[in-house]
């Protein structure tokens, strides 16, 4: 089987608009099951695109990108698996393995784009001291093609010249881009986080956040385990400020609905 022109050109316009649309509408939300049924769709295989799509969906779950940190692009991969696995008549599990590296290869353009974004953001900064509300509007507009492009160029690339061009740029990337990509990848996370941070209630929570830099720098803890130690700690204030007897012990606390809890000051 060969791929038409025109499933070639829908496919990479679906490529373009999957990045602008999670920013922008938010319907689909870039999620490998949705774009891998629209692909099968597209390909005349339904239960091939939702097979692929759903199985790259539970690679992802709980998994998101903060800040500016970058995650597999298994939306990508799940379109390019589904299209490979209808064209070479195989089953499910051969776009899977074709979806995996694809995704893998797609965070380092997902960083590139980032970072054309970062000019863009510092042409907004000039026409806002300019107060050139055009600029402003037309340097947005711009950020669509940098996030569109860097999912429908090599999209284009694949469907027209087949997988050997994934195994091509995979053995013959050079190894100071990828590092050079890899440091920029480890430093954006960083940057999200302090960006972050500027509007959270820091010096409210200040313990709280000394003790998970604690746990993390000096005891080596992971995310998750981290993570679960702040859920119980939230839990528990949740409990205790939603407990009239606990808020009553410790002095005349507000309750959640910022009054007094009934009779709590009669004599």
């Amino acid at each position: 089987m060969e791929i038409a022109t025109w499933q070639v050109v829908v496919i990479t316009i679906i490529a373009f608009l999957c990045q602008p649309e999670v920013l922008s509408i938010a319907v689909f939300k870039t999620q490998p099951v949705m774009y891998g049924m629209i692909t099968g769709l597209i390909m005349g295989d339904l239960e091939t695109g939702l097979i692929v799509g759903g199985t790259l969906q539970l690679m992802i779950l709980g998994i998101s990108t903060f800040g500016g940190s970058s995650i597999p692009d298994y939306t990508t991969g799940a379109i390019i698996g589904t299209v490979y696995a209808v064209l070479a008549g195989e089953d499910a599990s051969f776009g899977i393995a074709l979806a995996v590296p694809v995704g893998l290869l797609m965070v380092q353009l997902d960083i590139l784009a980032r970072y054309l974004n970062v000019f863009l953001a510092d042409k907004i900064d000039k026409h806002v001291k300019n107060d050139d509300r055009k600029g402003i509007e037309r340097t947005v507009r711009c950020g669509i093609f940098t996030w569109g492009l860097s999912r429908a160029v090599p999209m284009f690339l694949m469907l027209v010249f087949g997988s050997e061009v994934v195994t091509f740029i995979t053995e013959n990337i050079p190894t100071w881009l990828t590092s050079g990509l890899s440091v920029a990848g480890g430093l954006l996370p960083a940057v999200g986080i302090a960006i972050l941070l500027r509007y959270l209630p820091v010096k409210e929570r200040l313990p709280f956040l000394l003790i998970g830099f604690g746990l993390g720098a000096y005891l080596g803890l992971s995310i998750t385990g981290i993570a679960i130690f702040g859920s119980a700690a939230a839990i528990l204030i949740f409990k205790s400020l939603n407990n009239p007897v606990l808020a009553t012990a410790s002095g005349p606390v507000n309750n959640a609905e910022g009054g007094y809890y009934d009779g709590e000051y009669e004599e």
